[in-house]
């Protein structure tokens, strides 16, 4: 393929890109002027009402300020670092959100500095703080459109585009041409403590040249590969940089590097704050810094200056020249010393946009959960290396792309996915998992990974208990209908989004759980710390079954050990035993996004010893997957029902 072809094919992502932005914009708008304050946070989009606390100037000068959420904590919210957000201010009579009257926003807007539980930071332009401090109705923060990503975005693309004989533009034309990518070839290095697939993986990455796609199926320890080659790859580069879709990615490979004694510096903050997070951030290490003292006296000098300004004219701003010298001076001075005391610069792909990133070059980027990017977000850290180790597993989840028009164009396909199809030679699959009962991972080795993975020894046939089923499928299409409603094993469409729930088989899968629990043993799941995740591809669903936990007295000493999320909010979690509600139930056979079969991949391989389907069999059989997954369980437990006769 010759470059022309390969900048025609970003040029199109680009315009899809577009689509996506105008597309986000106006659901943000629209969210904004009709959706009802109730729904913004209980979809955890808005914190209502605040408590607004004190304002400072952060170590990088910010004017900050303070607010905790005074609202139910148990909601789950999307506020995290870098997010920008904007205040409001409403009535809510007596307290009763669904109540509230028209909302008023404030006119500036501010960026997530530090989020915590229920406490943030926002910083914000300054001389706004008295508005909210002072105000008169109840104050709330809400997420803002994300126009910066899109920037950063935008940026990448058009670099790319333009890059014309240098190591970008031979990267372009590489990732899409169908030319081979260059290795380097020496013999095979050993590393006892890592499988055979594991090993050569490491073995391919520090070959590659130009770049290598570790391809990690679920339980195959693919972070454990990873900062292996990391960790090697930095026994001959000064420096790598190591980037991830999410910040949660992101401190997690930042943790594992920080546990290998390897220097990290987290440009962003983390979303689990911990002290040993917290100390490798930029913002820490700069406050940390000797010179840091003296800094923040020569801006809080121009700051008081600006502020009384009683002289004027040309000696006033020859004064403030010289401090500003001084504390350009002193900043260049601290990051370079913060910069060249690290081997790992960590942040997400948005934040390797980062101007304090601006003209720093690396050997290697590392992209972990590179099958979950945009290819847009991709370029914007591989414009700052030489070559490129994708990390991930393109048969989990996706991107998010809300916009249907670049979906249906290709926005969804990434980089990783394209170089996986134009290059197979370039792709290392791991190929032991150490997750899963041996009959938990069959189906979807076979489905998804051409039969190629192979379970541990020590996990293959791991029980909770003797002559326990894996993998079990309860349909609910054969079950009685009471007259309760709580019994109708229907979809049923509730709130202003319409929600999608199936409130008999909410109850059926904290039956089941009861049930089961009860077979184990109570004091064996207390002692044994037997975890259970319950995952529904709907949100609805998932808030139905949280209440529902919550008013089930059985489950009150076992809520420690109990989570509820949807698909996404399990990628790259484990638990002992897994429920899934699947939700759809309906004559026509309708089954929605869950023909996205990427996302149940991520849904059945979260189990180690046991897994409960729930779903209604004449609904989701008319897809040839969820057939294929029903007929698969039926053999296995028939099967195992044999051998157990067999036995006796």
């Amino acid at each position: 393929m010759n470059n022309a072809s390969a900048i025609a094919q970003l040029q199109q992502q680009r315009h899809l890109l577009q689509q996506e932005y105008q597309e986000e914009k106006e659901a943000y708008r629209l969210h904004t002027q009709s959706m009802g304050l109730a729904r913004k946070v209980t979809r955890g989009d808005a914190w209502f009402p605040l408590r607004v606390g004190r304002t400072y100037y952060n170590s990088l000068n910010q004017y900050c300020i303070e607010v905790t959420r005074q609202a139910d904590e148990e909601i789950d919210h999307n506020f995290e670092y870098g997010k920008p957000v904007v205040f409001f201010g409403a009535e809510v009579p007596e307290g009763d959100l669904k109540q509230a009257g028209s909302i008023r926003y404030y006119g500036f807007t501010g960026t997530i500095s530090y989020v915590d539980g229920d406490r943030m930071v926002v910083a914000i332009p300054e001389g706004h703080a008295l508005e909210l401090q002072n105000a008169q109705s109840p104050v709330g923060v809400q997420l803002f459109f994300d126009e910066t990503s899109y920037r950063i975005m935008f940026d990448a693309l058009d670099r790319v585009i333009s890059a014309k004989g240098n190591r970008l533009a031979y990267l372009r034309d590489l990732f899409y041409g169908r030319q081979r990518a260059e290795t380097f070839t020496f013999d095979a290095m050993r590393f006892p403590w890592l499988n055979t697939s594991q090993e050569r993986a490491v073995n391919d990455v520090l070959r590659a040249k130009d770049v290598r796609v570790l391809h990690g199926p679920p339980g195959t320890g693919k972070t454990t590969t990873l900062v292996e080659a990391i960790n090697e790859t930095l026994m001959r580069e000064t420096q790598v940089l190591v980037c991830a879709q999410s910040n949660t990615a992101v401190d997690w490979i930042s943790e594992k590097l920080v546990d290998c004694g390897i220097s990290v510096l987290r440009i962003g903050n983390p979303t689990r704050v911990n002290d040993k997070m917290l100390s490798f951030t930029y913002e820490h290490r700069f406050a940390d810094h000797p010179d840091y003292p003296k800094l923040w006296q020569v801006r809080r000098t121009m700051r008081e200056m600006r502020r009384k300004r009683r002289e004027s004219g040309e000696r006033f701003h020859q004064r403030l020249d010289r401090l500003k010298e001084i504390a350009v001076e002193l900043e260049v001075r601290i990051n370079n010393d913060i910069f060249g005391q690290v081997r790992v610069i960590a942040s997400t792909l948005v934040g390797a946009g980062n101007k304090l990133l601006d003209g720093k070059k690396f050997g290697t980027v590392f992209i972990d959960e590179a099958a979950q990017a945009l290819e847009a977000a991709c370029w914007i850290p591989i414009r700052r290396a030489s070559r490129v180790i994708f990390a991930g597993d393109h048969c989990q989840l996706p991107p998010t792309v809300k916009s249907l028009e670049a979906l249906k164009g290709g926005l969804g396909k990434t980089l990783m996915e394209r170089i996986v199809e134009n290059k197979p030679e370039c792709v290392s699959l791991l190929q032991v998992q150490y997750r899963m009962n041996d009959e938990i991972m069959q189906f979807s080795s076979d489905y998804f990974y051409h039969g190629q993975m192979r379970s541990a020894p020590e996990v293959a046939h791991r029980l909770i208990h003797e002559g326990d089923a894996p993998i079990l499928w309860f349909d609910t299409s054969t079950i009685e209908i009471g007259e309760d409603e709580k019994n109708d094993f229907k979809e049923q469409f509730v709130g202003e989004t319409f929600g999608r729930i199936n409130k008999g088989e909410a109850n059926l899968t904290l039956s089941l759980l009861q049930i089961y629990f009860q077979r184990v043993g109570k004091q064996r799941i207390l002692d044994d710390r037997i975890d259970v995740g319950i995952i529904s591809p709907y949100r609805a669903q998932v808030q139905y079954l949280r209440r529902l936990i919550k008013k089930r007295a059985f489950f009150k000493p076992f809520r420690h050990l109990i989570s509820v999320n949807t698909v996404d909010g399990f990628q790259g979690q484990e638990r002992d035993v897994i429920l899934i509600s699947l939700v759809r139930a309906n004559d026509k056979g309708q089954i929605g996004f869950l023909r996205d079969l990427r996302r149940m991949n991520v849904a059945i391989t979260r189990a180690r010893m046991k897994l409960f389907i729930l779903g209604d069999a004449t609904t989701m059989t008319r897809h040839p997957f969820y057939q294929r997954l029903y007929n698969y369980i039926q053999t296995v437990r028939g099967h195992n029902v044999k051998q157990q006769q067999g036995q006796q």
